[in-house]
């Protein structure tokens, strides 16, 4: 798949790239705050094996990403490696940390 040039790209992407079998029994949603040029907020509400991407800030996200927007566009381009983003700092998660990791199998890149 072609890489992503920017978030919004990546976002619109994300129903395409969608794993319901890897969602099965989840219901769940991923709040992303993403700073920098190209950021913004978005969040990602999965329920019943389908998934609903939304533009801006959800209430109540069971799982909260932030992260600057270059650092997201390369690791949904496979250039940067999630653990290492987060181990470093760039990478900070508020909530479910396990939910968070299920997100490279319920949306592999």
């Amino acid at each position: 798949m072609a890489e992503v040039q920017s978030c919004k790209e990546a976002f619109e992407r994300m129903p395409t790239v969608f794993n319901k079998d890897a969602a099965k029994g989840l219901d769940a949603v991923f709040q992303f705050d993403l700073s920098g040029d190209g950021g913004g907020k978005w969040n990602v509400a999965v329920k019943n094996e389908a998934c609903e991407v939304k533009d801006g800030a959800h209430p109540s996200p069971n799982v909260t990403i932030s992260m600057a927007a270059q650092d997201y566009v390369d690791m949904v381009n496979g250039k940067a490696n999630p653990q290492m983003l987060f181990m470093s700092g760039k990478l900070r998660i508020a909530g479910d940390l396990g939910l968070a990791m299920r997100m490279q199998s319920v949306f592999p890149q």
